[in-house]
């Protein structure tokens, strides 16, 4: 658990008004007294109003609250921009989820940022030829990438050829109207990248582990793939990253 995780998770634990020793935040949180000890002392030195000590316990005033979530002004350009290029050019749940996302963080942001918001100058539009079949597929092979499913798929090279190929995808990558996926091919055993726009038919061929030499990590050691423009958006969602 990161640091500021868990700091957060400590004023949740305490924000009831009940009294919690040391050591009870220490075994919900994994860690040891020490570390309460000083996060604690971390916190008060930052004004979040906590009481007590060391052997005794601790408890919050009631009425604290956490500070209102704050971005600048290029932060929240960027994820307002990054929401409407996934809404545009990303899957359909992926669409879905980054839309929500954007309107759960604007409904915490203070007025002025709210207004920063809603005014950025970005946006981002679809080709027809981006089609809802299109969107489905991304979803289904980032989907397939997280839980480590192999795919066949009937795939078509730029002269029209269409071969069949048994991978195992590790991330998807967008290069502003294309994705492909990066993948291990059990046909080739190698490495291998395939547009999306160029998969006629995909079909599940039962779940794989990642293996030394075939994971995503391996591809980003290879000197070949740098040589390559970097694309947009990387969507990494290979344990081996």
């Amino acid at each position: 658990m990161r640091r500021a995780d868990r700091l957060f998770q400590i004023v949740q634990a305490l924000r009831g008004g009940r009294l919690l020793t040391a050591r009870a935040l220490a075994e919900k949180l994994e860690v040891t007294t020490r570390t309460i000890y000083r996060d604690v002392a971390d916190l008060q030195g930052s004004g979040v109003p906590i009481e007590g000590e060391a052997g005794v316990g601790y408890v919050m005033r009631a009425g604290y609250d956490l500070p209102p979530l704050m971005f600048t002004a290029a932060e929240i350009t960027a994820l307002v921009a990054g929401a409407r290029l996934i809404r545009a050019w990303g899957g359909a749940g992926m669409a879905a989820a980054a839309e929500e996302a954007l309107v759960k963080i604007e409904a915490v942001l203070p007025e002025a940022a709210r207004a920063r918001a809603a005014s950025v100058p970005v946006h981002a539009f679809a080709t027809p030829e981006f089609s809802p079949e299109t969107r489905a597929l991304i979803d289904r092979i980032e989907a397939a990438s997280a839980d480590r499913v192999r795919l066949a798929l009937d795939y078509a090279d730029a002269s029209g050829r269409t071969t069949e190929r048994v991978v195992r995808p590790l991330g998807l990558w967008f290069w502003g109207k294309v994705w492909t996926v990066v993948a291990w091919c059990e046909l080739r055993e190698d490495f291998r990248m395939f547009r999306l726009d160029r998969i006629r038919g995909c079909e599940d061929r039962g779940r794989f582990r990642d293996e030394r030499g075939r994971t995503l990590r391996d591809f980003y050691a290879l000197e070949a793939w740098r040589e390559a423009p970097a694309p947009l958006i990387q969507r990494e969602t290979a344990p081996g990253a």
